[in-house]
């Protein structure tokens, strides 16, 4: 079948699916820059470096064009919340893989479509089925594989990865939340630029002298990153949220590969049985959530 012959919302959808895939990939890809950049500078400059340079580029290509309207917010309280959550989040992953491997980060980060349940029901007092509080129950044990606490000495910064996907599910309902109230553009300039106020004001206690390449690289970090919600925010122009969602557990795929290659680590059997887990109980998550639409439909 020719692409002409293929309808629109199929083209679309498929191209929706693209650019989210890449954006993932993207988004891997940036914490294997952070992971290497936390060679040379303190995570707090590295995390700083992916705020300011992300504001950066984001005013240059479109504050020619859309001005005050960036800024311009219905819900300024819930902007900086949000804000900071996803600051939390960043400060928690590039300073996790500084110590452990990019597949551990990945595995254990994918825990957060659970604690987004749980903090539905809990915050937002939705319902919750019986199959997705199993669901839960499954993809934390598979957490608890990963960790295998008792078997092995734990690191610490396993727990900071834990926190991230707290930090980001809490993110993505706040995200849920000003969907509706403020511009998607506006809400992804107010993303990083809290995040680059507060750590502008501390980066100086942990700040390291870049050289030419130092700096080029902690560029990379941000550039990445700013790029990576562009296209994100691209894909969901020609998709829903809800059809790339199981899309999202490729990044363990990319972190996995790209530990392996550039950082020769490959994850041992308790990790890979432990994503394994994770990731079949987010997609039983999913399907579930789309029976039941299908029944509302």
């Amino acid at each position: 079948m020719s692409a002409s012959a293929i309808p629109l919302k199929v083209q679309s959808a498929h191209k929706g699916i693209l650019l989210f895939c890449c954006a993932i990939f993207l988004f891997a890809t940036m914490d294997a820059v952070a992971k290497y950049a936390s060679g040379f500078f303190n995570p707090i400059q590295v995390v700083w470096a992916r705020c300011f340079f992300h504001i950066l580029l984001m005013v240059i290509i479109l504050g020619p064009t859309h001005g005050r309207k960036l800024i311009r917010t219905n819900n300024l309280k819930m902007q900086v919340v949000r804000s900071i959550l996803l600051l939390g989040a960043t400060v928690s992953i590039f300073t996790a893989v500084k110590y452990i491997p990019l597949a551990d980060a990945g595995a254990i980060g994918a825990t957060s479509p659970f604690f987004v349940i749980l903090l539905s029901a809990i915050l937002l007092k939705e319902k919750v089925n019986k199959q997705k509080w199993i669901a839960v129950a499954v993809g934390f044990t598979g957490a608890m594989i990963v960790l295998r606490p008792g078997l092995a000495e734990v690191h610490p910064a396993m727990f900071l990865v834990l926190l991230m996907a707290l930090c980001y599910a809490l993110y993505q309902l706040t995200t849920r939340f000003l969907a509706g109230v403020d511009d998607s553009l506006t809400t992804a300039f107010y993303s990083v630029s809290v995040g680059t106020v507060v750590v502008s004001c501390i980066v100086p206690f942990f700040w390291t002298t870049p050289d030419l390449f130092g700096w080029g690289l902690l560029a990379l970090v941000g550039l990445i990153g700013g790029v990576s919600h562009f296209i994100m925010i691209k894909a969901f122009e020609y998709t829903t949220a809800s059809t790339t969602a199981p899309f999202n557990y490729t990044q363990l795929i990319w972190m996995t590969i790209i530990g392996l290659i550039f950082f020769g680590n490959f994850p041992d059997g308790f990790t890979i049985l432990g994503a394994a887990i994770i990731v079949g109980s987010g997609l039983y998550v999913l399907y579930q959530e789309r029976r039941q639409k299908q029944k509302q439909g």
